[in-house]
């Protein structure tokens, strides 16, 4: 995977080259470009099986559509909402009260940023207890006002530092898994990237879970995992593929209901065909969900994941 980088990297930088002379400096140039599409289009063929370790690797990508492009391609007249009420904003929670074709919905999501500045803002999308209050805050308003929830998830799981704890990150999280067990309104959760642990679960306690592709959900990081039980964090290769933390896995374990199919190589490489399916999807499953009753809703809810490990 870290190839195509590499190959998009010299690709860019001859395209560049000949753009500002008009035409290849020397013969060499047009074989050299012509060479790296041919390596390129070769390497992405190989992507069509990726292992688990690659697909960690593409759920960490950078480039990677986060819940502001998804905000900004799926709905309308968004309204972002801040605070916790009760300490201060936390950045690495985004959301708001938006329209969905027309119909007012709650969207929520964990945000890395895009990029260094934001990414420290954000914890690099690890939330504080502050945002997982406010996102509390949006989700029962959302239930007063009968708004359907949509969350979008991709965070390596909670902000571990010190003042996040004293703060009372683990109450934070307990409280958001608690209410949303038993809120009576739909809820859908997207994994678009990285989904770990309970930073991750605060939000996705849904009626329906989808995941792309690439995305990844597990308890903790796969070099956590290798250094606890084999006391090697290089053996996290080795570790993504015992986790079952792919989508495909999680389908097979009944965790996900749905997986949404990316662009060879990522979402990242076309994110326009990523929002079309998404679109669809959820376009589907709202629909179905809003033939429920809020009582059954939530008892369905609190059913699936009740059933998780029982076999």
């Amino acid at each position: 995977m870290i190839q195509i980088e590499e190959i998009e990297k010299k690709i860019d930088a001859l395209d560049a080259e000949i753009a500002a002379i008009g035409q290849p400096v020397t013969p060499a140039d047009t074989l050299a470009l012509k060479q790296a599409r041919r390596n390129r289009k070769e390497l992405l063929n190989l992507c069509a099986s990726p292992s688990a370790a690659d697909r960690v690797w593409l759920a960490r990508h950078p480039g990677r559509p986060g819940v502001v492009d998804y905000v900004d391609a799926l709905f309308t007249n968004f309204f972002e909402q801040r605070g916790d009420r009760l300490f201060r904003e936390d950045p690495a929670i985004y959301g708001g009260v938006a329209l969905y074709k027309d119909e007012p919905v709650t969207v929520i999501g964990t945000r890395k940023g895009r990029d260094l500045d934001e990414n420290l803002k954000c914890h690099f999308g690890m939330p504080c207890p502050e945002g997982y209050r406010k996102a509390l805050r949006l989700m029962k308003a959302a239930e007063k006002f009968k708004r359907p929830i949509i969350t979008f998830i991709d965070t390596p799981g909670a902000y571990p530092g010190m003042e996040a704890e004293a703060g009372g990150q683990g109450r934070a999280i307990a409280e958001n898994l608690a209410v949303m067990s038993r809120l009576e309104v739909p809820v859908i959760a997207v994994f678009t990237g990285e989904g770990g642990s309970g930073g991750a679960l605060a939000l996705g306690v849904a009626n329906r879970v989808i995941m792309l592709e690439n995305a990844v959900y597990s308890i903790l990081s796969p070099e956590g995992f290798a250094s606890i039980l084999w006391k090697d964090a290089s053996r996290s290769a080795e570790a993504c593929e015992v986790m079952k933390l792919t989508a495909d896995d999680l389908m097979a374990l009944e965790v996900a209901d749905a997986v949404l199919p990316e662009p060879l190589g990522g979402a990242h490489r076309n994110p326009r065909a990523v929002y079309d399916e998404l679109d669809l999807l959820l376009s589907q499953e709202l629909k179905s969900l809003s033939r429920l009753s809020g009582t059954e809703l939530a008892a369905r809810r609190y059913r699936k994941f009740r059933s998780f490990g029982r076999g």
